[in-house]
């Protein structure tokens, strides 16, 4: 046997796997977890003066965006031979490189190599068939110098290009063959560097559009890949740009190229009917949506009855714990029985005691003086809680929130909470810091903008369609995230509390948020029968589990049981779930786990959500499960029998004659303070995710006194346009020291 040893240059390696390349557990009839491999690597573009002292950094890191560098040290002062830049959706790999010489290699190994000729009239095109049949393209653009940059195929595994070589190295694969080359080559010489976004927004229609700044070959069109979920909802001359290529992604079906600059998607059932009350989608698909808070007398007695019970509990032991998650669902579940009792029962006298009672278990937080303090973290950017910075150091203490996990999760109950008190009581919004504290929390996990303090969007992606929760931990399969209804229930929580403040802009974006993500997550979590984009082995689970980067786990951090896998992508129980839970879907995955009785043997709070989220499809049976008189269940601690007694009422009378919104003008409702804040029906906004040039990262204290002062949100009429010019702008290098700055949220 002979033993092959090959040494290759540090650099960049692009790879591509196909469907029968992944691995499948137990199998690919029946399968409940799927990986695509690591290690392969197809295509590596380096330089021969990239050793093994070559060092990367990463700089103009944008939410679309970054650029990989490598110089052939770490020392003071030594340039960037090759940049890479990586933009999400990019159909080539571009390398700049700044006169060194290319050296290009292969694990899968090299067939062929063959000169095609000149396209543009100024970049050289290769052919390159590797030992696993595959096609790809390798597109040379020289500056400064005239003739073919002569590459050559060396061995199985190298290909070397000429001595200080200025210019750009593009490679792609084609799936498709010499049918799909003459669009790659209409792009030949162009790159994308960045992207900005821009949106808007009228009644329930709504669109958005990736722009993608280029460089390069500049008056060519770009070469782009878009997911099923863009091209799903593409607009005419979006439609019109595809190019007939496709390639599989790793968990995202069947991404297909277009020939643009920019893309569009539109929305046209924007969830902008949905309030504070139950509300269910129309039947049969149609778009729009009903809320109904008027309940018959019996259901009005009993939730009553129930909401006042429940109410009397002792707030602060459920909401002033050591954990901001269990906090936060502390602090929802109160508000939601007090907007309950005030809005659907209109008893309104014992709601606004409860809401006063509320108010100082949220002041805890205010002021900061919860079992587990707040800190702003001065190098990521962001308000993170300090118990992972005391010893013994544990990062993984309330889920990893320090190390930024899961911010959304968490930070949505908050802003969902103080939502609900500033709608019952607008006078609380201008009381001491209570408004700009909770945009603070809301910039930390969804800021529209990069600005001093936090950075574009933190945990949605607008390429991708839904939120990450991993935070900065470390993980050989990329980000991932295992529930789509706490993500989706914190841009439900964002969109009300931008309606009570009335910030426009805010609620029209995350509208436009929430329906983004509903069409994500029917593509790529919640998966009916007739899914496209899984794997037709993997449609039986329903809901995906943990959806990675490079794979699909069917379970959760905490256990395999399916009330589990299942259950964490339906709480809470909100006004979104009807619209963000398909009723085809929530049928299917009831079949399949919950029917003939086996949703009542399951024990725990995890009952009480299976059965809430059955509402959904058989209303009657739900309500008459939380209606028993001998109802003795135990909770989920972000849930309420309240609650759950009018979500399920109120889904049996939706879209009845006289069905009343909480928002009519003409409610009669007894609310504790007169509602002023009204849907927004129009809007427009544009974030830019610029590449400038960054600055190194500073540790010197810094003034807080932003925190206590409002961002300035221009108001304006619900019927006008409107447009924000925000910046998604660079983060700077970290130099790795780790160095923090604690802060007080009021010092």
């Amino acid at each position: 046997m002979q033993v092959l040893t090959v040494s290759f240059p540090t650099g960049m390696a692009i790879t591509h796997t196909e469907r029968n390349q992944f691995s499948y557990s137990p199998d690919a009839s029946n399968t409940k977890y799927f990986i695509s491999p690591l290690g392969i690597q197809h295509i590596v573009l380096s330089a021969a003066e990239l050793q093994q002292d070559t060092t990367l950094s990463l700089e103009r890191l944008t939410g679309f965006s970054a650029y990989a560098n490598f110089r052939p040290n770490g020392n003071a002062g030594t340039r960037i031979l090759v940049s890479f830049p990586v933009v999400q959706g990019m159909g080539m790999t571009t390398a700049l490189y700044d006169k060194a010489k290319p050296v290009i290699s292969s694990t899968v190994f090299f067939r062929s190599l063959d000169y095609v000729g000149m396209v543009n009239q100024v970049t050289h095109k290769y052919r390159i068939v590797l030992n696993d049949e595959s096609n790809w393209l390798l597109y040379a653009t020289a500056i400064g110098s005239v003739g073919t940059p002569p590459f050559t195929l060396v061995n199985s595994n190298t290909i070397t290009g000429p001595a200080d070589f200025v210019g750009r190295i593009q490679v792609t694969k084609n799936p498709v063959g010499a049918s799909a080359e003459i669009a790659i080559d209409s792009s030949a010489g162009a790159y994308a560097i960045t992207a900005t976004i821009s949106g808007s927004t009228s009644g329930s229609t709504g669109s958005y559009t990736l722009s993608w700044t280029k460089g390069g070959v500049t008056d060519r069109p770009l070469l782009m890949y878009a997911l099923p979920h863009h091209v799903e909802s593409f607009d005419a001359e979006t439609k019109a740009a595809l190019a007939g290529i496709s390639l599989v992604t790793t968990t995202k079906g069947y991404a297909q190229a277009i020939v643009a600059d920019h893309m569009t998607m539109v929305e046209n059932d924007l969830p902008n009917t949905i309030g504070f009350g139950p509300w269910v989608k129309n039947p049969n698909g149609a778009a729009g949506g009903f809320e109904n808070i008027n309940l018959n007398a019996n259901a009005v007695n009993l939730i009553n009855q129930v909401g006042v019970s429940e109410l009397s509990q002792n707030m602060i032991p459920q909401t002033s714990l050591n954990s901001m998650y269990y906090s936060g669902k502390g602090l929802a579940k109160f508000a939601t029985i007090i907007y309950t009792l005030n809005t659907i029962t209109k008893n309104s006298q014992y709601a606004a005691a409860g809401l006063d009672r509320l108010k100082d278990a949220f002041n805890v937080f205010v002021n900061n003086t919860q079992p587990e303090p707040l800190v702003y973290d001065q190098v990521w950017k962001g308000i993170v809680s300090g118990a992972s910075y005391k010893a013994p150091i544990d990062t993984g203490l309330d889920f990893g929130n320090t190390l930024y996990n899961d911010h959304h999760f968490h930070y949505g109950y908050f802003v969902y909470a103080a939502a609900i008190i500033g709608h019952l009581d607008p006078s609380w919004l201008n009381q001491g810091v209570n408004k700009a504290w909770v945009n603070a929390l809301v910039r930390d996990f969804a800021n529209p903008v990069t600005d001093d303090y936090f950075p574009f969007q933190r945990s949605f992606d607008w390429y991708h369609g839904h939120s990450w929760a991993k935070g900065l931990f470390e993980s050989g399969d990329g980000k991932d995230q295992e529930s789509t209804s706490e993500d989706t229930f914190a841009t439900f929580g964002m969109k009300m509390w931008g309606r009570i403040i009335q910030d426009v802009n805010m609620e029209a974006r995350g509208n436009l948020q929430l329906a983004v993500q509903a069409r994500s997550i029917h593509n790529y979590f919640l998966m009916e029968s007739d899914n496209k984009n899984q794997p037709a082995g993997f449609i039986h689970n329903k809901a995906t589990g943990i959806l990675f980067e490079n794979k699909i786990d069917h379970t959760t951090y905490f256990g395999s049981n399916p009330e589990y896998i299942e259950g964490i992508h339906m709480i809470p129980l909100n006004p979104s779930s009807a619209y963000t839970r398909r009723r085809q879907f929530v049928q299917e995955e009831w079949d399949t786990y919950f029917s003939s009785g086996r949703a009542e043997q399951v024990t725990g709070g995890w009952r009480g959500i299976l059965k809430a989220n059955q509402a959904l499809i058989d209303a009657q049976s739900a309500y008459a499960f939380f209606s028993n008189p001998g109802f003795n269940e135990v909770l989920d601690g972000g849930a309420s029998r309240t609650w759950y007694l009018a979500y399920t009422a109120a889904q049996l009378g939706v879209g009845s004659p006289g069905a009343l919104t909480d928002f009519d003008s003409n409610s009669s409702s007894t609310d504790t303070v007169q509602q002023s804040a009204t849907p927004v029906s129009s809007g427009m906004l544009t974030m830019v995710s610029t590449s400038a040039t960054p600055e190194q990262t500073s540790v010197a204290a810094l003034d807080m006194s932003w925190a206590l002062q409002d961002k300035n949100v221009e108001e304006r009429s619900p019927d006008s346009e409107w447009e924000v010019e925000v910046e998604c702008d660079d983060a700077e290098e970290n130099d790795g020291d780790g160095k923090r700055s604690w802060w007080d949220l009021l010092s």
